[in-house]
């Protein structure tokens, strides 16, 4: 299924050229790389990302690198049409629309693996899992692919326990320029921004219920507080949960949290986080979101079969009514709600990210048929690679090891 609606490309590139003025390394990269051969010269890729204009600025530089690039979403809401539309205009075989249905969803994966990419760039497993679902008589050489997040990943070691990764894959969502600064940072800020544009409410002295203190939780755990919300903080990990209640956030249990809260965020990750028993015990008009890749975290069935009215209240927030004075509300569906009713990350942020995507690609390319099928962590080389360059996007500079230091730390020359 090609682009909803072509007309959008000149509104999509807008988007897209703005992405590329504030992708710094994204840009040095290109310097490096354009208009010579590159290890992806002559290659295909396959992307399932989030369609929007940080995604088109990295199929675009693939491109650039001799690439051919073909790209899908990888969540029905988070494709934006005039960026889907923009990018098949600037060269790139486009298959997406927002608001696809299931249908339309895998269709468009197949899409994309029709053309048997040589390599593949997934963001929560969809595409690997529709290849593993082909038929064998179907299926062709994959040298590998990239996954960069942590429900992705999580999907991939269940394949690599029981021995079933066909091809190798490299997990940067574990790159420390990935973590460190997307997951953050990135979720944290983009998370807000969704929230506070689709509900138009204050965070300042809201108690915000954070379910998951793994990076991404932390993020919006610490960001929430910073823009001077009470935040409390769920958690099923022990250490973590010690985390945040050393961070200074309340810790107690998503029973005791659903009756306080007035603003509740999933990044678990997981499913069944917020259920049937919860909702009765929430507040009038209390707002729940998910910023975990599925929409799987807050159980949205138990929701509306408890409902006795349902309906849409403004863009992007569905009211469930539950008694005569009180309704919940729901943020896009349940899904992703940075990306699903926001923008998703800030490019800068992003920047370090895609060339981690980049870089991973061109290093499976240069060790075709070297590595294992089996899950493996970006070289520090190049999460090293990436941390200087956006140092140098940021005219920043750093000291470095001196002869003696290296020794001393034991570290080769």
């Amino acid at each position: 299924m090609p682009v909803k609606d072509f007309s959008l490309a000149d509104q999509g590139m807008k988007k897209i050229l703005w992405a590329y003025d504030h992708m710094g390394v994204l840009k040095l990269l290109e310097d490096r790389f354009k208009f010579g051969i590159t290890s992806l010269s002559g290659l295909s890729v396959g992307m399932s990302i989030h369609m929007e204009a940080k995604t088109a600025r990295l199929a675009l530089l693939l491109k650039d690198m001799g690439a051919r690039v073909y790209a899908t979403g990888c969540n029905p809401l988070s494709t934006q049409d005039d960026v889907a539309a923009g990018l098949q205009s600037m060269g790139v075989d486009v298959f997406a629309k927002h608001g696809a249905t299931p249908e339309e969803y895998k269709e468009n994966l197949l899409d994309v693996l029709n053309r048997e990419p040589d390599l593949i760039i997934d963001d929560g497993g969809d595409l690997f899992e529709a290849y593993c679902n082909l038929p064998d008589c179907h299926k062709w050489p994959v040298i590998g692919g990239c996954e960069e997040t942590t429900t992705g990943i999580t999907r991939l070691r269940a394949y690599e326990k029981i021995g079933e990764l066909p091809f190798p894959m490299i997990n940067v969502n574990d790159a420390k320029c990935k973590h460190l600064y997307d997951n953050v940072y990135g979720t944290g800020q983009s998370t807000i921004n969704a929230i506070m544009s689709v509900t138009n409410s204050v965070i300042a002295s809201k108690t915000v219920v954070v379910a998951g203190y793994g990076f991404c939780g932390r993020g919006i755990a610490k960001r929430m507080r910073g823009m001077g919300a009470q935040v409390i903080v769920t958690e099923v990990d022990p250490v973590k949960a010690i985390e945040a209640k050393l961070e200074g956030f309340e810790v107690m249990t998503m029973l005791e949290a659903a009756q306080l809260g007035d603003i509740f965020v999933t990044a678990t990750g997981c499913k069944d986080v917020i259920t049937r028993k919860h909702f009765p015990l929430m507040k009038h008009n209390a707002i729940l979101c998910n910023s975990g890749h599925f929409d799987v975290e807050i159980n949205l069935k138990d929701l509306a079969e408890m409902a006795t009215d349902i309906r849409e209240r403004r863009e992007s927030i569905v009211g469930y009514r539950l008694a005569p004075d009180k309704v919940l509300n729901v943020l896009a569906e349940g899904r992703l709600v940075n990306l699903a009713a926001g923008n998703g990350h800030p490019a800068e942020i992003m920047d370090t990210s895609f060339a981690l995507q980049t870089l991973s690609l061109c290093y499976l390319a240069e060790h075709r048929g070297k590595l294992a099928n089996r899950l493996h962590n970006v070289p520090n080389s190049i999460d090293q690679k990436v941390a200087r360059l956006k140092l140098q996007t940021m005219d920043v500079d750093i000291d470095q090891l001196t002869a003696s230091q290296r020794k001393y730390l034991g570290l080769k020359d």
